[in-house]
């Protein structure tokens, strides 16, 4: 259980921050970086349910920010070999593979695309587009946290994130698709 008596420690005033397994890195350090990635993607997430409220995609939404919580846990829990007093959350095969549904679901009722899509149609298909480049910005720094000595990534963490980003493209259509349509590129239209 997680209590916050007190915001502000005084602990990371000198550039550092404390790693749930203990130990500390540089706030500039990459997997530092990777989790404030996923944090961001969680406040895009935020941004879109302002949107979402009355839309049956806001539940799925609703899980997927606790979700990312649990991703920024287990990349902040570094394996180290050695036992901890309790057990680490980590990211699961059934959180990805519930995305993996939820895609199949809200995709089977869109058309196929014959075009890329722009950003755009209603205020929340924009910010599920910012949500998905920021999962995206996160994904690539895990890969890369992933592939550094001594560092170590869970493969489900990586394959949630990849899937993730795929559900909030396609979490964008099947919005514009109850209201507004895509915004479909047109390659050389203001040439």
């Amino acid at each position: 259980m997680v209590v916050l008596n007190r915001i502000y420690t005084r602990t990371g005033d000198k550039g550092t921050t404390a790693l749930a397994a203990g130990g500390r890195r540089a706030k500039y350090d990459l997997r530092i970086e990777a989790y404030g990635t996923v944090d961001e993607t969680n406040a895009c997430l935020g941004l879109v349910r302002l949107h979402t409220s009355d839309h049956e995609i806001d539940p799925m939404l609703a899980r997927i920010q606790n979700d990312l919580f649990d991703l920024g846990s287990d990349l902040a829990t570094v394996e180290t070999g050695k036992p901890l007093p309790y057990e680490p959350l980590r990211i699961t095969a059934a959180q990805t593979e519930r995305l993996e549904r939820e895609i199949d679901e809200m995709n089977e009722h869109l058309a196929p695309l014959r075009s890329f899509v722009l950003p755009g149609g209603t205020a929340a298909a924009a910010y599920l587009h910012q949500a998905r480049t920021v999962c995206r910005r996160a994904e690539r720094l895990v890969v890369e946290l992933a592939e550094r000595d001594g560092e170590v990534v869970s493969s489900e963490a990586i394959k949630y994130l990849n899937r993730l980003s795929d559900f909030f493209f396609v979490a964008s259509r099947y919005i514009n698709d109850r209201g507004a349509r895509d915004v479909l590129w047109v390659p050389g239209q203001n040439r």
